[in-house]
């Protein structure tokens, strides 16, 4: 699963990577994302490729409540197109969640250990997403994402047996954020990343208090792993 993550890059590398508009969104680098959180998200909207503000967690349009959207942080890619919470916004709205790296737990002898996941080349992740909106009489409306995960490559296995889906270049950014794309046709790229494509190292068991949002996270203890 994916359920912190780190976004300290500022809007204009978001823009630049993703060749997207922010209009004026500024957001603080943060450390320790974590579920129910506002993030930053990169949609395409009236065909323009924009970056705005949604909730992690996804509330369907047709749930009774926002609640849900606690325990929707993460979609399953194998069966993204059949449950009912995700399959009209796998059709219709998906998204790309960018990010610097995600943490993850390696349960352990001494007990779980967290590890902060980036890309070897030092760019942005794009993990695929995909998002909606919510309204009821009487409550804020809302826009939601989930983060689609994976069976875990060979590389991230031994950390955890499921990872984000990581889309690895612009060719696949565009063909997942085409609205006119076929659900069906995207099944290619919601596979694991390659091996050689990321790097992981231990952190701070303190990433585990979402209250925690600090630069320390996410520096090294001991040696990267191989």
């Amino acid at each position: 699963m994916c359920g912190r993550y780190v976004l300290r890059s500022p809007p204009e590398r978001l823009r630049d990577q993703f060749a997207a508009a922010a209009d004026a969104l500024q957001w603080p680098a943060r450390y320790n994302v974590a579920p129910l959180q506002v993030a930053p998200v990169l949609r395409v909207v009236e065909g323009r490729r924009r970056i705005d503000l949604l909730r992690w967690g996804l509330v369907p349009s047709w749930a009774g409540d926002a609640t849900i959207g606690a325990r929707l942080i993460n979609a399953r890619a194998e069966t993204v197109a059949d449950k009912p919470s995700f399959r009209a916004a796998y059709k219709a709205r998906r998204c790309i969640v960018p990010a610097d790296g995600f943490y993850e737990w390696q349960q352990r002898a001494s007990g779980k250990q967290p590890l902060f996941v980036s890309r070897r080349d030092g760019r942005l992740l794009a993990m695929a997403g995909l998002w909606e909106h919510w309204s009821r009489a009487g409550q804020p409306q809302l826009q939601t994402f989930t983060v689609l995960t994976t069976e875990a490559g060979a590389w991230m296995r031994p950390l955890h047996e499921r990872m984000p889906v990581i889309l690895a270049d612009e060719a696949a950014w565009a063909r997942w954020l085409d609205p006119t794309a076929r659900a069906d046709s995207l099944r290619d790229l919601l596979g694991a990343a390659p091996d050689d494509a990321l790097q992981a190292w231990d952190v701070d068991r303190a990433v585990g208090d979402a209250r925690r949002d600090t630069p320390e996270l996410i520096e090294p203890i001991g040696a990267p792993q191989a």
